[in-house]
């Protein structure tokens, strides 16, 4: 079995490859009309630019992103919390993202699977996969402390 600890850092590493991505593409987004993406991707939707996709990826996604990566380090049981907000938040980016512009782009699978990967990592260090580590200090049930 793989230590919490050693899940938590690895956990930490993908939450700041999120963080760091999604204020990477909200400044793409923003200060560069979507950096190459189409501005016909928009039509349809709300949006007539990139400013307000741009807002969202940075300040929500990205900002989920930092926040479970600080909260793990510091508050590891509020992390854990934080942590699967910013992973469902990651997931919940990529369905509406393919939802709006309606074209397909391998980095969405790859966001939607940092996504889930942040799940597993959580369910892992709450103890519902035991099989890859063990759970968190403090979250055992009962039957395990024995």
């Amino acid at each position: 079995m793989i230590s919490d600890t050693l899940t938590r850092r690895v956990l930490v590493g993908i939450l700041l490859f999120g963080a760091i991505s999604s204020f990477g593409g909200a400044v793409v987004a923003i200060f560069f009309g979507g950096g190459g993406v189409p501005a016909d991707y928009l039509e349809g939707s709300a949006f007539t630019s990139f400013l307000m996709p741009g807002l969202v990826l940075g300040v929500i996604v990205g900002g989920t992103q930092l926040a479970g990566a600080v909260t793990l380090l510091l508050r590891p049981r509020a992390g854990i919390v934080v942590t699967a907000i910013a992973g469902f938040g990651m997931i919940i980016w990529i369905f509406v993202e393919i939802a709006v512009i309606r074209e397909y782009s391998w980095l969405q699978t790859a966001y939607f699977a940092v996504g889930i990967a942040e799940l597993v990592l959580v369910l892992a260090l709450l103890g519902i996969t035991p099989s890859i580590v063990r759970p968190a200090k403090g979250l055992r049930t009962t039957t395990e402390s024995r």
